[in-house]
């Protein structure tokens, strides 16, 4: 089976890896061009430029994919499959149409949940305990195609975004070579996506990350699990921003204090009020210093119960 792959960030290495030690026929490596990053600005390339450079494959590099030229080069290379993970455009209806068994596209949720840019980040903040990965046939629309096979995976307590990233690579890393191997047998029917039972992942915003507040203990301590490491959650204290790393719920259920306020110092943390509850905040970040624990924290800024978290209208 011939096989162009299509992919741009780390969530892609483990699946071109896979297939590179699976022995798979890979005709072409493409990604997206490299770009400046960093605060240097200094151009890079993407987690997969550098694995298949690392692997002696051929690499592709279009502006666009809708442009004919690169259509066309893709037709001289005749896959029988193209690999899609993360890759970052839409693929256009020309280069869905080419490949003999579709363009096959491994996303990070049980589809048709979480359709759209972020499933690992929303399945964290809604509290899920379970999510999953799906191989699909790419069709035009976003995440709407065929689904092959799914995998479920747990979501543990402990799991931030990156954690379960890492986590879900690796699982549909897997689940796209077994996906490939049953196509090829012959043995493997599409099945439709139940449309009425789609919800989405839309792309998050770096605001997303400011903490309410007015939310339960559970739903804080579950977003600042699930944009951690980006695009992390914060609050402010005295005006400035506080990135927090790890909060959980704390034992203070009944506190009648405002949403906000420092209920107290404890051993381990800072423990605020919430709209119900209350959630200790384990690890914070004040402004051009390293992380530290919550209670390092309100020793080194003299942090007084009654104080209030949040209300700074500035950016993170």
């Amino acid at each position: 089976m011939r096989i162009v792959f299509m992919g741009t960030p780390e969530f892609a290495v483990p699946t071109l890896r896979s297939l590179i030690h699976g022995g798979w026929r890979i005709e072409a490596v493409v990604t997206q061009p490299d770009r400046p990053r960093g605060r240097g600005q200094r151009v890079s390339f993407s987690p997969i430029k550098q694995a298949a450079i690392e692997a002696g494959l051929k690499v592709l590099q279009p502006e666009k994919v809708s442009d004919e030229s690169f259509i066309e080069l893709l037709r001289e290379l005749k896959p029988d499959a193209i690999v899609v993970v993360a890759f970052g455009q839409l693929i256009p209806p020309a280069i869905l149409e080419l490949p003999r068994y579709g363009c096959i596209n491994v996303h990070a949720s049980l589809l048709p949940r979480y359709r759209g840019a972020s499933p690992i980040h929303q399945a964290i903040i809604d509290g899920c305990s379970v999510t999953g990965v799906t191989t699909m046939l790419l069709d035009e629309g976003w995440d709407t195609g065929d689904i092959l096979l799914q995998k479920q995976v747990t979501i543990e307590p402990e799991d931030t975004a990156g954690s379960l990233e890492m986590k879900l690579a690796e699982e549909g890393a897997q689940l796209l070579c077994e996906t490939l191997t049953r196509l090829a047998r012959g043995d493997l029917k599409p099945t439709p996506q139940d449309d009425s039972q789609a919800t989405y992942a839309y792309r998050l915003k770096k605001t997303a990350g400011e903490i309410s507040w007015q939310a339960n203990a559970r739903q804080i301590a579950d977003l600042v699990r699930g944009v951690n490491p980006w695009p992390g959650a914060y609050t402010y204290h005295r005006d400035q921003v506080l990135k927090v790393w790890e909060a959980a719920p704390a034992d203070q259920e009944e506190h009648g204090a405002e949403p906000g306020a420092v209920l107290d110092i404890a051993e381990d943390g800072i423990i605020v009020a919430c709209g119900a509850g209350s959630v200790l905040l384990k690890v914070v970040q004040p402004p051009n210093r390293p992380r530290m624990g919550g209670r390092d924290y309100a020793n080194g800024y003299r942090v007084e119960p009654g104080e209030i978290l949040g209300g700074a209208s500035s950016d993170a």
